[in-house]
């Protein structure tokens, strides 16, 4: 009989490759989502099921925050988290054989405009406005599960760097000579290998003493303004027009989207993985720029 992993809004970038890979090391992948032919959110019956008997549930759901924040859509990035966690807690509370792990993902976006200090799960300071508010609601509505046989962990995610996903959009900023700083540039950049992201995955399956919540973001991360020079170099452009603020806001207006997004600093250090002896195979934005263009059509 296969081992079995549930994904949880298993359709995008980051659910594809799971499956992939989930499936490579010969487990029986069930998704659930909102398209067909997986499992729908309304189908608490197939949810349970589907959960029960289980290794692991990994929850990647949530509305993309790469929109305006009009009140349709807050409403929507919101209700799409704790809505789905709700459900799926619901469900594993109803399993007789309940997953022994239970992997929500959350945000690194939870902590502070940080340019003076890093953030660690241990001293980070939890900022404020909107997205912020969506990061503590969407843990709230994950941790106030109390579930016996299932260990919970909270990954807080910084920007995931991959085949796809959001280096598209950075890619075609380089490749069309916008790809200099955006706004001082000195705002920090957390991010994250996938091929990392998939194996602590793994290695906190292995390690069943650990739970709570866990920083996934590599221990270097840079100024956006050594991002952008580091794609650039990945790319061969020598030259990339920079972006001050005024024209990212007009440009994000025209785009449907919010400067937040590239003007918070989001300085995350991985303090717990690291203590726990999690061995990063990407450590440097360099490295991971070399091996995910390299693939790149």
């Amino acid at each position: 009989m296969l081992k079995k992993v549930v994904l949880a809004g298993g359709t995008g970038f980051v659910g594809q490759y799971f499956e992939q890979h989930f499936r490579n090391l010969g487990y029986e992948v069930v998704i659930i989502s909102r398209q067909t032919p997986h499992i729908g959110w309304d189908d608490r019956k197939g949810l349970r099921e589907a959960i029960d008997n289980s290794e692991m549930l990994i929850n990647l759901a949530g509305k993309t925050v790469n929109c305006r924040y009009n009140e349709k859509n807050r409403k929507e990035i919101l209700e799409s988290r704790t809505d789905t966690t709700e459900v799926l807690g619901l469900a594993v509370e109803q399993c007789g054989n309940p997953p022994s792990l239970w992997i929500n993902s959350s945000t690194a976006t939870i902590y502070r405009h940080a340019e003076d200090k890093p953030m660690t799960e241990g001293n980070g300071e939890i900022g404020s406005g909107f997205s912020v508010d969506v990061a503590k609601a969407w843990e709230r509505s994950f941790f106030r599960f109390q579930l016996p046989e299932t260990r919970q962990i909270a990954l807080r995610i910084a920007i995931v760097f991959g085949n796809g996903g959001v280096m598209t959009p950075y890619r075609n900023l380089v490749k069309f000579g916008l790809g200099g700083r955006q706004g001082s540039g000195n705002q920090k950049f957390s991010w994250i290998h996938i091929e990392d992201l998939f194996n602590i995955v793994l290695f906190l399956k292995q390690n069943e003493g650990l739970e709570g919540v866990f920083n996934c973001s590599a221990p270097n991360p840079v100024t956006n303004r050594e991002l952008m020079a580091q794609l650039r170099q990945a790319m061969n452009k020598k030259m990339g027009m920079p972006c001050p603020e005024p024209l990212l806001t007009m440009g994000a207006f025209f785009m449907g989207t919010e400067t937040e997004l590239i003007l918070k600093s989001r300085w995350v250090k991985p303090e717990r993985l690291i203590k726990e002896g999690y061995a990063f195979t990407f450590n440097h934005l360099d490295e991971a720029l070399e091996q995910i263009l390299s693939k790149a059509i």
